[in-house]
């Protein structure tokens, strides 16, 4: 009974990646090792682990072996957080009125309005 349960249990536990697939992974960590593993987009040298990894499983998924997928990457969030918009009192209001006035009249011409145009976007209608 007691070998039953255990040819069970070994059914139930295979294994999630071919010893093909393994040999990839362990034939890219010994070039990273020697310094001859080299990433394929831009041929930079890798030194990380993970990355040296990812070569051999991505090796190893190409050839067919047994390799689970790749994960999906993550999603962004969508709602974006409000910033607080801080209220000031009127005292602060009323003084940078009155700044405002005393500049203007130091340069003696009336302060123009910000337009939106001629930042190389067209103006709303």
């Amino acid at each position: 009974m007691a070998c039953g349960l255990k040819f069970y249990l070994k059914l139930i536990h295979m294994a999630k990646y071919s010893k093909k697939a393994g040999r990839k992974v362990e034939l890219a960590m010994r070039e990273r090792n020697e310094g001859t593993l080299r990433s394929g987009r831009n041929g930079r040298k890798v030194t990380s682990r993970a990355q040296a990894i990812a070569i051999g499983l991505s090796e190893a998924r190409a050839e067919g072996d047994k390799v689970p997928e790749k994960k999906a990457p993550a999603k962004k969030r969508a709602a974006k957080k409000k910033s607080a918009v801080k209220k000031r009192s009127p005292l602060k209001r009323a003084a940078k009125k009155s700044a405002k006035k005393k500049s203007i009249a130091k340069k003696g011409r009336p302060a123009k309005k910000k337009s939106n145009t001629g930042r190389g976007r067209p103006a709303k209608k």
